[in-house]
């Protein structure tokens, strides 16, 4: 394959035309365009007037199950995006030795069902995506699922024997190809880990130079002080560390960020350029001494009068979150409530917002997702401020089930492009390439995210002029446009904006720079 005319992002500048030659699946020669180069062969994409990047690494997404739709795979592609990172917030479908499908209830909101996948290690859960997705896949260890196999739902401290064998778990995931851990400190069960079991998780990823990436215990006006609980644990053990979706006051976290840096400790975070979060109802809503992790548990637990009580008790002391919620995906009865914000529902229902909002997670079996503002704190100047940054690698925390998700599973990559590549954005092309695709490579250890003679050709060609964001919060399955054609270690998948139908995603185990997986 040869991609013609198109141009290089060069520092400040773009480069006069290129023409990309590509051999099998790498970069064999970047030369000026029409140049001959001996035993050149293959197919011509015209990349005249367009801007050739590395393929886009989305350092966080949700998309277990979603990747093999064509409708998502289109939303990625059209993004420019080659690489998803799957397994954070600590929790996703493997390892699962019993087959349980532990993570697929407790999460079934956001992983939604997986077509194949009934139960096993990381390696059988990557040979999934291996050859029959248009886009790379990546994995992190999740924390969460690995506590729930060996304590379930238990809120006790692990003992030193359960330590041992949830680090045997996590060793054994990262032999299978594991890019790192993934911990989620505001999910259960993993929130009831303690110091002790933190560190002896975060050791053995150090040893082996590995990332540890956290859903922290707090963001917002929390944000400071949840980065100094993570720039502890680093302290301590070594482990790179990679902040989920960081958000809230720019000031206070970049300050807390410096801090951590004076410290010795350099951390790096993926963010998304809007300014409302999404996430399952129950995680949101209901207190955390609720057993949230055991579905059947919870269940039986709102059943009991006693507890239905001090849960309405709770749920009443939450009359400033309910105007900001919004509901994304409700299955069953009430599925009718789609899209609808939460204060609407109730009106229907004829009940007060606490009382909706018990009702639809009693009635969908806690399988709700929602978004919601995120508080006055998080502000679009914020969001440009952190997306500037020397640690920022993009993430779109895409969660796809429902008829109403989030639209930033089709917007992330294009509305960052849009904010940060304005006339008075403060990104060039060189650092599009590296904060979409290069920095998100190295702090996952994976052999993508460059371009140049010998890279793996994950190509994306942008045109500037077309470039635009199209999905909203009221119609959130739009794809962007301004990339039409994508290549994948040198295949074709996307051709003039739709998919081509080939099929070369690899699942990616850690490879430092110059090595090839």
């Amino acid at each position: 394959m040869i991609v013609s005319g198109a141009l290089l992002p060069l520092g400040a500048m773009l480069s006069d035309p290129v023409d990309i030659h590509v051999t099998d699946d790498v970069v064999s020669a970047i030369v000026p365009a029409g140049r001959t180069v001996d035993g050149a062969s293959g197919p011509v994409l015209d990349g005249a007037g367009r801007v050739v990047l590395p393929g886009f690494i989305d350092a966080h997404s949700h998309a277990e199950s979603a990747v093999f739709e064509p409708e998502v795979q289109t939303a990625l592609l059209r993004q420019g995006v080659t690489t998803v990172v799957l397994g954070l917030d600590g929790v996703s479908y493997a390892p699962d030795p019993d087959g349980r499908g532990w993570a697929g209830e407790y999460f079934a909101g956001i992983l939604g069902a997986h077509p194949t996948f009934r139960g096993g290690s990381v390696a059988d859960l990557l040979a999934t995506y291996e050859g029959t997705v248009p886009v790379n896949v990546a994995y992190l260890a999740p924390h969460g699922t690995i506590r729930h196999a060996v304590l379930g739902a238990s809120d006790v401290p692990a003992d030193a024997v359960a330590r041992e064998h949830i680090v045997a778990l996590l060793a054994e995931a990262l032999d299978d190809g594991a890019v790192g851990l993934s911990t989620g400190l505001e999910y259960v069960p993993a929130a009831h880990a303690d110091r002790a079991e933190l560190e002896a998780l975060l050791t053995e990823v150090a040893r082996r130079d590995l990332v540890h990436a956290s859903h922290m215990r707090g963001y917002e006006e929390h944000a400071a002080r949840a980065l100094g609980e993570l720039a502890d644990l680093a302290l301590a053990t070594g482990a790179r560390t990679h902040v989920s979706h960081l958000h809230g006051p720019a000031g206070e976290i970049l300050g807390a960020l410096a801090a951590a840096e004076a410290r010795g400790v350099r951390m790096t975070y993926d963010s998304y350029p809007f300014l409302r979060g999404c996430s399952i109802l129950s995680m949101v809503a209901l207190p955390t001494w609720l057993p949230l992790s055991d579905g059947a548990a919870t269940r039986a637990a709102l059943a009991d009068p006693v507890t239905a009580t001090r849960v309405a008790e709770h749920l009443g002391t939450l009359d400033e979150l309910w105007p900001r919620v919004t509901l994304a995906s409700v299955p069953g009865e009430l599925a009718w409530a789609e899209g609808l914000p939460l204060l609407e529902v109730a009106a229907r229902l004829e009940t007060s917002p606490s009382d909706a909002a018990l009702r639809v997670l009693v009635a969908s079996d806690l399988r709700v997702t929602c978004i919601f503002q995120q508080p006055p704190t998080g502000t679009e100047s914020s969001l440009t401020a952190l997306a500037a940054h020397g640690g920022h690698t993009v993430g779109s925390d895409a969660i796809f089930p429902g008829s109403r998700p989030h639209p930033r599973g089709w917007a992330t990559f294009s509305a960052t492009l849009e904010r940060m590549l304005a006339p008075a954005g403060p990104w060039t092309w060189a650092d599009a390439a590296e904060h979409l695709a290069g920095r998100a490579a190295r702090v996952h250890s994976l052999a993508r995210g460059t371009l140049g003679v010998g890279a793996v050709a994950d190509l994306v060609l942008v045109d500037p002029l077309r470039l635009a964001t199209s999905a909203t919060y009221d119609d959130p399955r739009l794809p962007a446009d301004g990339i039409d054609d994508v290549v994948v270690a040198g295949v074709q998948v996307l051709t003039d904006g739709r998919l081509s139908g080939a099929t070369p995603g690899r699942a990616l185990r850690p490879q430092r720079e110059g090595g090839r997986r």
